[in-house]
């Protein structure tokens, strides 16, 4: 009974150390909540411009197309997936929300440090 007690006390500890963010699932602005799943224009539609963005290239799979007639193999060679990422401000006391876009949709949010 001890043991397990102290099993799921140490794993909990462990987990906690780990986070440094916290993941989120939605930002409310204006009164509207923008939510992972929604496209760009809907969250600047719905909290405005971003104060930061950044865009970098996310290297992306590259697969095999078989051609039965042919019985040939083409190597389809993609060079990257275009990731924006953008950081609202939401005010003083509130944690920094940055969303994650993926071919124009939000795939993820994080919330960051307090706005000081």
């Amino acid at each position: 009974m001890k043991v397990a007690k102290f099993l799921r006390c140490a794993a909990a500890i462990v987990a906690a150390a780990g986070c440094t963010e916290v993941v989120a699932q939605s930002l409310r602005c204006n009164g509207d909540l923008a939510s992972v799943g929604d496209y760009q224009a809907a969250v600047i539609q719905k909290c405005g411009p971003p104060m930061y963005t950044a865009t970098f290239c996310k290297p992306a799979n590259d697969f095999r197309q078989y051609n039965p007639a042919t019985g040939q193999t083409t190597l389809i060679v993609a060079a990257c997936e275009r990731v924006d990422e953008w950081t609202y401000n939401p005010g003083p006391g509130q944690f920094w929300t940055t969303f994650r876009f993926e071919n124009g949709v939000a795939t993820a949010i994080r919330y960051g440090e307090r706005v000081r």
